[in-house]
């Protein structure tokens, strides 16, 4: 079999999906200036792997030709071949598209992974659970997922919420599946998904039983709806101005499922309460997604690394003392991501016969890249200056006339022309500083958790045994004189 065809994925979305978005539903994602650019993006993905299958692809034991994303590792070898191949289309996109097809592919390694963890809960999720990955990775589909509850009253848990129907929660069941009701968040890239899984990463007390279910089916489920955030996108008035928001704005959605069906042979969670959390920790699926998001801020960062450095040169103070600091602090910065990433495969384990990636070097990744990425968003602030600022109010200015000529005049670089100038700090402000940008400042800081999660899970996971027997050992050895002289009178 072949790899999957980029233009049949796009037909795919042409399913009658309910997307809604400024007060209607969208007729054809494919082609609504809200969301065509990142699905041609999305498109340029399947389109590398089809061209570069060997080094994208494998053949599964069923001789699907799929992204490597869907392999399950035995070695650290094979860790770091799966990872190239997510580091080179995440590349593709600058690290810009936050929620690319291997992340959710990712989660559902994960899970299989730690099969045996449901099996031992519930045989029949277990085997509902291997059957839907079968089904989703010989057909290399692209998944999104919604796993946290809408924002409301945070102190109290998902059955205390204001509002019977604010939390997504079983409200019928029969012999054939499901029913759900109630809404989740944040679904990125969910308008250009083929499937979605709703479940749970928030904790859940006794009496929370019907919001403990993990679940998925197709975005066009009937009553599967998806209000999408504001469409930068659409508002971009044109790829020279918004080279990144015209490509890459994924969108974000809010989920409202109202009474939808889901039949038991796409149900892998039920009414668990322990499951619900086992499921992202215990099998290790915690740590094989938030791998590929580590992977994709890596490549990120080189790109605001190189964005960094061409500023400066355009400014003309590169050879500044203060720039090369302050390059040089981003560069360490980027390599100490870098570094994490190639640790934490080395480090890794064998779990339930398959190779998995260090977790508490995982959790100190995550806890770095929550205060590196805005650090790299602040450098390159101070680095632009004004000229983000400065820059002509659109490509129609460069009329090849009169305003044209005031623009070359105006903008000047040792180390490009006018419109090289331009061109650069236009790119440098949708990084940074238009809505995509201040969105993907948002996205970083938050997409693993708050920061007290985080580090709750950086010191959850991390083997305390040695540093505190190094301060044991110290105290053992010395004491109080006559604590010495009694010992020795002994």
């Amino acid at each position: 079999m072949t790899p999957r065809d980029p233009d049949a994925y796009v037909a795919g979305l042409r399913d009658g999906r309910a997307v809604y978005l400024d007060g209607r539903r969208v007729s054809d994602v494919t082609t609504d200036p809200a969301f065509r650019g990142a699905i041609a993006s999305a498109r340029a993905l399947y389109a590398y792997q089809a061209e570069h299958a060997e080094e994208m692809t494998f053949t599964t034991e069923t001789g699907a030709r799929v992204n490597k994303a869907w392999m399950l590792p035995r070695s650290h070898a094979e860790w770091v071949e799966r990872r190239r191949a997510m580091e080179r289309w995440s590349e593709l996109t600058f690290g810009m598209i936050g929620r690319s097809p291997d992340h959710v592919a990712s989660t559902f390694v994960g899970f299989m992974v730690g099969l045996e963890v449901f099996r031992a809960h519930d045989p029949r999720r277990a085997a509902a659970l291997e059957s839907y990955f079968r089904y989703i990775r010989d057909r290399d589909l692209y998944l999104s997922y919604v796993i946290v509850n809408p924002q409301a009253d945070k102190s109290k848990s998902a059955s205390g919420q204001p509002g019977r129907d604010l939390v997504a929660q079983i409200v019928d069941e029969d012999s054939h599946g499901i029913t759900i009701r109630g809404a989740k968040m944040l679904a990125t890239s969910g308008v250009m998904a083929d499937e979605i899984m709703v479940s749970g990463f928030q904790a859940l007390m006794p009496g929370d039983e019907a919001y403990a279910f993990t679940a998925a089916m197709p975005v066009n489920t009937r009553g599967v709806k998806l209000h999408s955030r504001r469409a930068y996108a659409a508002a971009a008035s044109s790829e020279w101005d918004y080279p990144l928001t015209s490509r890459f704005d994924e969108s974000d959605a809010v989920v409202f499922f109202d009474d939808v069906k889901i039949p038991w042979e796409r149900v892998f969670v039920h009414r668990d309460l322990r499951m619900a959390q086992a499921q992202w920790h215990e099998t290790r699926a915690h740590v094989i997604q938030n791998h590929q998001c580590i992977v994709r801020l890596m490549v990120k960062l080189r790109f605001l690394l190189g964005l960094a450095h061409r500023i400066a040169e355009v400014n003309g103070i590169l050879n500044f003392p203060q720039t090369r600091e302050t390059l040089g602090l981003l560069a360490a910065k980027c390599s100490t991501i870098e570094a994490l990433v190639i640790a934490m495969e080395a480090k890794g384990e064998v779990f339930h016969g398959y190779w998995v990636p260090d977790r508490p070097l995982l959790c100190a990744a995550q806890v770095v890249a929550q205060t590196t990425y805005p650090e790299f968003v602040e450098a390159i602030r101070g680095l632009s200056g004004g000229g983000m600022i400065m820059v002509p109010s659109s490509v129609a200015d460069f009329d090849g006339g009169e305003i044209e000529g005031l623009i070359r005049a105006a903008q000047r670089s040792p180390a490009t022309d006018s419109e090289g100038r331009v061109k650069l700090m236009k790119l440098a402000w949708d990084a940074v500083g238009s809505e995509f940008g201040s969105r993907h400042l948002q996205y970083e800081m938050f997409y693993s958790g708050a920061p007290f999660v985080t580090r709750g899970n950086a010191y959850r996971f991390h083997d305390w045994s040695g540093p505190k027997a190094m301060v044991d050992a110290m105290l053992a050895s010395y004491d109080l004189p006559r604590r010495r002289q009694a010992r020795a009178a002994e």
